[in-house]
Formats: C-alpha cells, sequence, structure tokens
C-alpha cells in the first residue's frame, strides 16, 4: 500500500484506511459524516487520504473504549 505525504505529514489512501481499520468503505465515509471517525484530505485529481496519525489515534481510541467495556 502507498503511503503519501503532504507538508510532512503522511498520509494513507482507501485501501490501507480499510486494512488498518477492518472497516468498508461506506462505513468509513458514515463515520465521517457522523463526524466519528477522522475527515480525509483532498490530495487532487480525485485523490483524497488520511493522516496517519489521525487513524491512528482513532484506531487507538477504540481499542480504550473496548479495553473499558471488557
Amino acid at each position: 500500500m502507498t503511503t503519501y505525504s503532504h507538508s510532512g505529514e503522511a498520509l494513507w489512501r482507501l485501501p490501507r484506511v480499510r486494512e488498518m481499520t477492518g472497516l468498508g468503505r461506506a462505513t468509513i465515509y458514515r463515520r465521517m459524516i457522523a463526524g466519528t471517525f477522522p475527515q480525509r484530505r483532498d490530495l487532487g485529481g480525485n485523490r483524497v487520504g488520511w493522516r496517519r496519525s489521525e487513524v491512528e489515534a482513532w484506531i487507538v481510541s477504540r481499542e480504550s473504549k473496548d479495553s473499558a467495556s471488557n
């Protein structure tokens, strides 16, 4: 999977985000609209990406919530 950099920040394209989160495309976009998932960044040329640091923080927050509920 390709990782892009924009202003020094690593960006993940949708396939990488799906792989790392285990979420499908529709779920990612639904959660973005609901404000419960990081927003995408326009890369130009009909390409978008997500900041790696934001997605990783989201993953950690989900793991923390899962641990707390057990």
